[in-house]
């Protein structure tokens, strides 16, 4: 195939910038009206549930007083939802043929007491949740209380891992880090209005660098949440957009 000049610049930049494609992250999704079918409407990559583990039993919500065992069961509310839309798809999670989110789970107690009640209800739907049976699986990223990096490769290959800055992965733990996020107030103290001052840029501007340089796209969270800063932080190089507006951010980036 032959290629343009411009075309051949373009692609110099992409692969010398480590840029990726724009995406987005739907931020506390099960607080939302209606979890995951919104989320999916509006084509976002990732998909997040902060999961608890209340008497044996996985249980999405936001503080552990909000853990009700009788209504909000992450089997209820996200995977009997994902496998039947699967059922329904012929093998996807919409009838999208390109999409393949992922679906975040924010792991709020110990991690070493809730994958073992996470495993086996994905295992008995790996064609759903695994993209080695599956290219069209939802992918698991775990992030909150995630093991620990060097533990990485211990775990099931459909498992993925929410990395960060300061953390080193050799080339094989990298393939496991679906993404490196972090705190964008550790960095910048830019509230969305105006544009960017230089010292953040600066700041902001080296961490992305670093997640590129491990191969992973970046998100943060904390970060100002409007039309306008999406934009902004998207030029900066941020990959991942993290948003509570699904809807409107997808309407505006995608």
């Amino acid at each position: 195939m032959r290629y343009s000049l411009f075309q051949s610049l373009l692609l110099i930049s992409l692969l010398s910038t480590g840029a990726y494609a724009q995406k987005i992250f739907a931020h506390n999704d099960y607080e939302k009206p209606q979890p995951l079918t919104k989320a999916i409407e509006a084509r976002a990559d990732f998909i997040e549930a902060d999961i608890y583990l209340r008497n044996g039993q996985l249980i999405v919500a936001h503080m552990p007083k909000e853990a009700d065992t009788a209504t909000r069961t992450l089997e209820n509310l996200y995977l009997k939802p994902i496998i039947a839309l699967f059922e329904q798809n012929k093998g996807r999670i919409s009838s999208d043929r390109k999409y393949a989110p992922s679906l975040v789970f924010d792991v709020k107690d110990k991690v070493e007491d809730v994958l073992p009640k996470l495993l086996p209800l994905l295992e008995n739907n790996l064609a759903a949740f695994s993209r080695s049976v599956s290219p069209m699986a939802v992918r698991i990223v775990i992030t909150g209380n995630r093991p620990r990096p060097e533990f990485y490769l211990d775990q099931p290959t459909y498992l993925f891992f929410d990395g960060r800055p300061s953390e080193l992965y050799d080339d094989e733990t990298a393939k496991r880090v679906a993404l490196i996020s972090d705190n964008f107030r550790s960095y910048a103290r830019w509230d969305g209005t105006g544009d960017v001052p230089e010292d953040d840029k600066a700041k902001l501007k080296r961490i992305i660098k670093r997640a590129h340089d491990t191969g992973c796209p970046i998100r943060f969270w904390n970060a100002p949440d409007t039309p306008d800063a999406w934009k902004k932080l998207y030029k900066l190089g941020i990959d991942v957009i993290n948003t509570d507006k699904v809807a409107e951010c997808a309407q505006v980036m995608k």
